[in-house]
């Protein structure tokens, strides 16, 4: 059937652009982090959080059977440890997770599920990998002649969550400030919520404990994600330095990959990281 060549163009232009929404939504669909409804909260008191995937348009409730969590705890004032996988329910839509804090101070909420299998085309997995910037799988594909190669993997996440009980305060609270203990974190340098912390964040991209040094580190801004407000390369010492307003509610994410040898089902072992924290409008400024 022959077609006029404007309407073959039309069509054309909206399979292009259907294309390019898929390769997009399937980049997004990774961003992965605990959502608490307040990050600042009076002692002795709950907050309703959530699980969430994704961004801009995208974003959802990350809604997979509670058996893929096999973390979820806070680390608190004393570097006290304190488990809240019992108050997961995740994959009900309508309902949230409640969860309590005692004594004042930051805590730090720390979630890692295990993993699952991706597969997608292959021009689908090179524009991902060039999103997130993860340059050595892009070239490991290149020198093997696998570009066109279906991209196969398997994935978790880890994430964590800053959550301020009780008013800032200068008081050094050194557990903020240290690894989790996840495989790959965003570790800050200094606690954003303690008074005059200013408005740099520096923070540590660590990879089994060591600095990862060319990590892409995103900024999103979580009332308006639908794109990075800032993108850092993390240096030599695994080290990004992010500038934001004292408002608002924020994400820093980042991700990696190595490559697999011997797994029938995958080629790369992909691993998605976070930090999120909010500020309270009374420490705006």
């Amino acid at each position: 059937m022959n077609l006029p060549r404007t309407f073959a163009r039309t069509l054309l232009r909206i399979g292009l652009g259907m294309a390019a929404a898929a390769i997009s939504a399937a980049a997004v669909a990774h961003d992965f982090w605990v959502q608490p409804f307040k990050f600042w909260i009076a002692p002795n008191s709950a907050v309703m959080t959530t699980l969430q995937v994704g961004h801009g348009e995208f974003r959802q409730r990350w809604t997979a059977e509670a058996g893929r969590v096999v973390r979820f705890n806070s680390i608190g004032p004393g570097g006290v440890v304190t488990d809240h996988l019992r108050e997961l329910r995740v994959g009900s839509m309508d309902q949230d997770h409640l969860i309590a804090f005692g004594r004042p101070g930051t805590h730090i909420l720390v979630l890692q599920t295990n993993s699952a299998q991706s597969t997608l085309p292959g021009i689908r997995f090179t524009d991902y990998l060039k999103q997130e910037g993860l340059t050595p799988a892009l070239e490991l594909r290149k020198q093997t002649r696998t570009e066109d190669q279906p991209g196969r993997e398997i994935y978790s996440r880890r994430a964590k969550a800053l959550v301020q009980v009780g008013p800032a305060s200068d008081t050094p609270q050194p557990w903020v400030t240290k690894p989790v203990g996840v495989s790959l974190e965003i570790v800050p340098e200094v606690n954003p919520y303690a008074v005059g912390a200013g408005q740099d964040l520096p923070v540590r991209v660590l990879l089994e404990g060591r600095p990862l040094p060319g990590a892409t580190v995103m900024l999103n801004n979580l009332q308006f994600d639908g794109r990075p407000v800032q993108t850092v390369l993390t240096d030599a010492a695994g080290r990004a330095v992010f500038r934001f307003p004292r408002t608002g509610a924020w994400q820093l994410n980042v991700l990696w990959t190595r490559a697999l040898k011997g797994n029938p089902k995958a080629d790369f072992d992909t691993t998605f990281s976070s930090l999120t924290l909010g500020f309270s409008p009374a420490v705006a400024h």
